[in-house]
């Protein structure tokens, strides 16, 4: 099956915009990984996007890091799944969705009931991944 994912780590997040219930987290670039059935290689791409919560607050006890500023990695779950430094791509749920995404010493934490990914642009190639 192909798969493509964001990898967090690496990934530059370049705003946190807050209106009313939707927190919008935007990736300036995102990082993406593709994979292709049969194929022992991978290529890595850039796009950017935002993550997108609805009926999301941020966490209040936390200020947000300084931004823009690079992803060290993090979680993002929806409903039973947690993404442990990846989002998986295309993504859209309804039900519980959080985050937590470190960047420098802080983290980014948002809590929701619905989260999607809305890409933007067309991906552009980096590089091939070859197997050590």
């Amino acid at each position: 099956m192909d798969s493509t994912s964001i990898e967090l780590p690496g990934s530059r997040i370049a705003a946190v915009k807050v209106d009313g219930g939707t927190v919008r987290i935007e990736f300036e670039p995102a990082y993406l990984v593709k994979s292709m059935t049969g194929s022992l290689e991978r290529t890595r791409w850039q796009q950017n996007g935002a993550l997108v919560f609805e009926d999301a607050e941020l966490d209040p006890e936390h200020d947000l890091p300084t931004l823009p500023g690079d992803c060290s990695g993090g979680d993002v779950g929806e409903n039973v799944y947690t993404y442990r430094d990846m989002i998986p791509v295309p993504l859209e749920s309804r039900g519980q969705a959080h985050c937590a995404l470190k960047v420098g010493d802080a983290v980014v934490r948002v809590s929701a009931r619905a989260v999607r990914l809305e890409m933007q642009d067309t991906a552009k190639y980096i590089e091939h991944l070859r197997p050590e």
